[in-house]
């Protein structure tokens, strides 16, 4: 899937998430648990750094999600204008703990990650409708 599609899909997959969580979707067995929180925090600091926005996050684990889209949603229009900027911009670079970095790179890798994610949830969503019994990583039960 190209940037573009990622972008435009960007909302509508961090409705996804939040909507299985606050239906009371499990995360404690998925990996999600624990990346979840972490492309947030990236999300914000390639949005922070790259484009000028003010992300500040207090939240921790999957409550960080809710926050960023309360602070996103108060400044939609001039967040997905700094998004599409961003993705325009073919040489900016930010500063990382393993060096510089193209900050393109940086968001699309995220926009891809809600995407999977996104997906990911919806499989699990429908597993449970269906009365799947619940997948629990590593255990043998």
């Amino acid at each position: 899937m190209e940037a573009q599609a990622y972008y435009q899909q960007f909302e509508r997959n961090v409705r996804i998430i939040l909507d299985a969580l606050a239906a009371g979707l499990e995360l404690r067995t998925t990996a999600l648990e624990t990346s979840l929180p972490i492309e947030v925090y990236v999300l914000c600091e390639v949005l922070n750094q790259g484009a000028g926005e003010d992300f500040v996050l207090s939240a921790t684990g999957v409550a960080r999600l809710a926050e960023f889209q309360q602070q996103f949603m108060k400044h939609e229009g001039q967040t997905l204008a700094a998004m599409a900027r961003v993705l325009a911009d073919k040489r900016g670079t930010m500063r990382t703990p393993e060096g510089r970095v193209l900050i393109k790179e940086m968001l699309i890798r995220r926009l891809e990650f809600f995407n999977e994610a996104a997906r990911q949830v919806n499989v699990m969503r429908t597993q449970q409708a269906l009365g799947s019994p619940s997948q629990y990583v590593g255990a043998n039960k």
